[in-house]
């Protein structure tokens, strides 16, 4: 199966295939899942099933298709923040409220990129890799530096800071049906993020402005 990332990327293109990705996003979004069968897909799309393997392989190839054409977006805006004439803090501010944003906007976007990652093929944990995860580190890696070099941001692992805030704001929204069983808190609303907003930024800016920095983002 040639499940290339430029090609799955032009899918939008195609109305059927878009139909199939549609159908897909708003199965995953009403039921809470990712588990959605081909058949559910093409029932909401009106589209014949078959057409699944015609334009994605299987139904990997389409649930890797929908990551790709969500996460394109968010990808695209990592160069365009970059090259904003703003603070470093001002640009990690963004792109922390990004990364909650996007989540919250695909509600099935973690459990997608988890499924992908850990319990799909080794090709495809290796797709995900390189169009979500690799790109995502890079931008972090150049903002630390950008951050370092204006004197704003104490020296920090890349590959730490990534771990720490992606997984943070990953799972705010993976944990959530544990801690609704555990302690009842409700699902994750558009209160429930400005609110992990807030508590991110406090929680990271606190780890990683200098001290004079860090006193001055206080007041």
């Amino acid at each position: 199966m040639n499940t290339s990332v430029p090609t799955r990327l032009q899918t939008g293109k195609n109305p059927t295939a878009e139909k199939l990705l549609v159908a897909a996003s708003e199965l995953m979004i009403e039921r809470a899942s990712i588990e959605v069968s081909l058949s559910d897909i093409a029932q909401k799309s009106g589209v014949n099933a078959a057409l699944v393997k015609y334009h994605f392989g299987n139904k990997d190839g389409l649930l890797m298709a929908l990551l790709a054409r969500d996460a394109a977006t968010e990808m695209s805006q990592l160069e365009y923040l970059l090259a904003q004439k703003i603070t470093p803090s001002a640009k990690l501010r963004l792109h922390i409220g990004g990364i909650i944003r996007a989540y919250y906007q695909f509600p099935y976007m973690n459990r997608l990129i988890h499924y992908l990652l850990h319990e799909s093929s080794a090709e495809a944990a290796d797709e995900v890799s390189k169009f979500f995860v690799a790109p995502l580190l890079d931008f972090q890696r150049r903002l630390l530096a950008e951050g370092i070099k204006a004197g704003e941001f104490r020296k920090v692992d890349p590959v730490l800071f990534y771990t720490s805030l992606v997984g943070a704001c990953d799972h705010l929204f993976f944990g959530r049906h544990a801690m609704s069983r555990a302690i009842g808190v409700g699902p994750v609303t558009e209160d429930v993020c400005r609110e992990y907003i807030k508590h991110m930024e406090a929680l990271i800016f606190g780890g990683i402005l200098k001290p004079d920095k860090a006193a001055m983002a206080a007041e």
